[in-house]
């Protein structure tokens, strides 16, 4: 099934031609008669989309909003009303009461089910995003709430530069947003601004042919990499409902069949900038909750779910280019004595200086990993066993040698670490590729850490190869 919708209608002959007609495009279909009933299967059966007439038995479009919004569990399922010509005026009130879209009679089957899939999409990305917002949450990686968001911007993307400046002075004192006017072949030129929710009003040409031509503006900017989550909103000079089909279906938020209205389009871009903005605050949630999950949070260094399969991918490229690579386990000598002695907020301190001096010695292509308490994986790819050792002495005198200034502490601390190494990388052609070599690797370096602690500490011990 395409997604489940619940038609909300007191005429039984409406509700049968609409589930005749969604039943058709494999959607499964609930019918109620009145707001009451409507409520309840909302409750039980949460649709993906609310079909309703603007005047019902109990009330109208707007209570049944009202109702929804009551309930956590049924607060985001969108609506869609279906009125007459007549009720026209009865759009821009139910638009601004939080109904998706007022579609009126005569419907034309094109646009209906193009506006359904349309808003089932947009419901179901911004559900996604939510679960995934919940899960960071509930693991305590929400982000905070911005201090200053900036204004939204607004593209009018037209030909006719005169009509849009016009339109921007009335849309300006509802929206304040920035407002700029490009034409078509300039719409993806335009870098967009960091901490900008940026939303764009295609305005179609009034001749055919420039009509689909401009359409096809709607994908590219979805493909572009700065406006791939832009708001796009299309304004039809006069009803065409194949086209505003298309535009709906190539990826377009939102559409004005019958042109501009300067009310209601400050209603849809309200609503559009409203989710646009939501949705980023979302993403910015899961990217934090994404960097927390594979970067130590104290040295900002990655952590070892990241280090380990990033080890594996290293192992695999050497095994097939045949260049060498080096794996060393480093950890710092007698760091329990320096929590012990100046205690743990020292001992972080003295981490994330280590952290930051094995950082600034090796290459930007190098990984740099903490994987416990005081230690810290280091993968060299495409190092020869004599830059390898050279690059891990230079680590051990640039801990052992510089005393560690520490904040509270009323003298520098010494400070030296261990350094066990193993190089891979180096089997003979023909010789059968050794499974899991970025986890052997590992082990070899950890036992030639060992041996670097047995021997003295604050030295290199270089493991024989183990491919």
């Amino acid at each position: 099934m395409q997604g489940k919708i619940l038609i909300l209608d007191a005429i039984a002959t409406n509700r049968i031609v609409l589930k005749v007609k969604l039943a058709s495009a494999f959607y499964q279909v609930l019918q109620a008669a009145n707001l009451t009933e409507a409520v309840t299967l909302a409750q039980d059966h949460v649709p993906d989309l609310i079909l309703t007439g603007l005047t019902l038995p109990e009330g109208t479009a707007l209570d049944l909003c009202t109702a929804l919004r009551a309930s956590p569990r049924t607060e985001h399922i969108p609506i869609m009303a279906i009125g007459s010509r007549a009720q026209a005026d009865c759009r821009r009130v139910a638009l601004q009461a939080g109904v998706q879209d007022v579609l009126l009679k005569p419907l034309d089957d094109r646009l209906l089910l193009a506006r359904v899939r349309s808003l089932i999409r947009a419901h179901n990305a911004a559900a996604e995003w939510q679960m995934r917002d919940d899960t960071s949450r509930a693991l305590g990686m929400a982000e905070p709430a911005a201090d200053f968001i900036q204004p939204d911007h607004v593209v009018l993307i037209t030909g006719d530069r005169r009509a849009a400046s016009v339109w921007a002075r009335q849309l300006r004192p509802g929206l304040g947003c920035r407002f700029s006017v490009e034409q078509p072949e300039a719409a993806l030129s335009q870098r967009q601004p960091v901490g900008v929710t940026k939303s764009f009003v295609l305005v179609i040409p009034p001749d055919p042919a420039e009509a689909s031509a401009a359409l096809q503006l709607i994908p590219a900017l979805r493909a572009h990499a700065g406006t791939r989550h832009a708001g796009v909103l299309v304004i039809q000079p006069r009803p065409d409902p194949g086209l505003g089909a298309s535009a709906l279906d190539l990826g377009a938020d939102d559409l004005m069949t019958d042109g501009f209205d300067a009310t209601e389009l400050t209603l849809r871009l309200k609503a559009l900038m409203r989710r646009k903005r939501m949705a980023e605050q979302m993403r910015a949630t899961v990217r934090t909750g994404l960097r927390a999950a594979v970067f130590d949070p104290l040295t900002g260094l990655h952590n070892r779910r990241y280090a380990m399969p990033h080890l594996t991918r290293i192992a695999e490229h050497a095994e097939s280019t045949g260049r060498a690579f080096a794996v060393m386990v480093a950890d710092l000598d007698h760091f329990k004595q320096i929590n012990d002695i100046h205690g743990h907020a020292a001992g972080d301190a003295v981490l994330v200086e280590t952290a930051r001096r094995l950082r600034g010695n090796l290459r930007a292509m190098d990984l740099v990993a903490r994987i416990g308490g005081e230690e810290f994986l280091l993968v060299m790819p495409a190092t020869s066993l004599a830059d390898a050792q050279a690059a891990a002495l230079r680590l051990c005198n640039d801990i052992g040698s510089r005393p560690f200034d520490i904040p509270g502490c009323g003298a520098p601390i010494e400070v030296t670490i261990s350094i066990g190494m193993a190089i891979g990388g180096t089997r003979p052609a023909g010789q059968t590729p050794e499974p899991r070599l970025g986890e052997a690797l590992m082990k070899a370096a950890d036992k030639a850490l060992y041996s670097a602690k047995l021997h003295g500490r604050n030295q290199v011990t270089l493991s024989r190869p183990a491919a």
